[in-house]
């Protein structure tokens, strides 16, 4: 549309046009319409756009550690993360995931960051786009044996090695493992690689999971909503029912109900 068609135009055919990305000169055109309704559609529409923006190059950025080490020759790059070190109940949880050269997971982030909403929409997103994902889970008993650091590598290794594909690289959260793959850890690195965030949503969506489920098996201790954390309700419940067997034992303040 040229200059004189376009202010004949009502504000909702404009608003709907504004819907979505316009080339310049549409936007230069609008730009001379005098009328306050579209003043204030453009000022909608440009802080729309820069925000898409911003989102587009902090995602761009979340590749930047997978493609220095593609550029090295390494092919199968994967993530690794973990979920679940600091409840006093449940199973820690982690997650491998190899994912291709070309995906889409715009918005994807730690999964703390992220609503139950948006974790479900993008655990979903990565099983179908990823290359690989392998799932590690440990259980309280074996936390108690060996520590809950000891227990979060196992979780990881058995991830690992869960995968269909051997990955050549490893990039993991702030922890090394004992494996002859080579490696880089990331401090914060779900915030920082596509990789890694990934695994971080598939562990907490596959975690939550599993305490939605001890919730029903063990009710009174609102394993729905704390996920095995030391909540008020987590310790009101530990007062009046007693420790159960996904209790991890050694940690306090289990232990001053055993």
């Amino acid at each position: 549309m040229n200059q004189v068609e376009l202010s004949k135009q009502p504000i909702t055919t404009i608003k709907q046009l504004l819907s979505q990305p316009v080339d310049d000169e549409t936007l230069a055109i609008l730009d001379q319409d005098e009328r306050k309704g579209v003043k204030e559609l453009l000022l909608r529409y440009d802080k729309v756009q820069k925000k898409r923006a911003q989102l587009k190059e902090d995602y761009l950025r979340k590749f930047i550690y997978e493609q220095a080490v593609k550029n090295e020759g390494y092919q199968l790059i994967c993530g690794v993360d973990e979920v679940g070190r600091g409840p006093l109940a449940g199973p820690v949880v982690a997650a491998a995931v190899i994912l291709p050269e070309a995906c889409d997971l715009m918005g994807l982030t730690d999964s703390k960051q992220l609503s139950s909403t948006k974790r479900e929409f993008f655990f979903e997103a990565i099983q179908q786009q990823a290359l690989a994902v392998g799932v590690g889970i440990v259980s309280p008993d074996v936390i108690d044996d060996i520590n809950i650091l000891e227990a979060t590598k196992q979780a990881m290794i058995e991830a690992i090695d869960s995968l269909p594909l051997t990955p050549d690289y490893l990039l993991l959260d702030a922890i090394k493992l004992n494996t002859p793959i080579q490696q880089q850890s990331l401090i914060k690195g779900d915030m920082k690689s596509i990789s890694i965030a990934s695994a971080s949503v598939i562990a907490k969506v596959t975690r939550d999971r599993i305490m939605a489920h001890y919730d029903e098996e063990y009710p009174g201790y609102d394993f729905i909503h704390n996920q095995g954390y030391g909540t008020k309700s987590h310790l009101e419940g530990l007062k009046t029912h007693g420790v159960t067997s996904i209790h991890r034992r050694s940690f306090a303040p289990v232990k001053a109900y055993l």
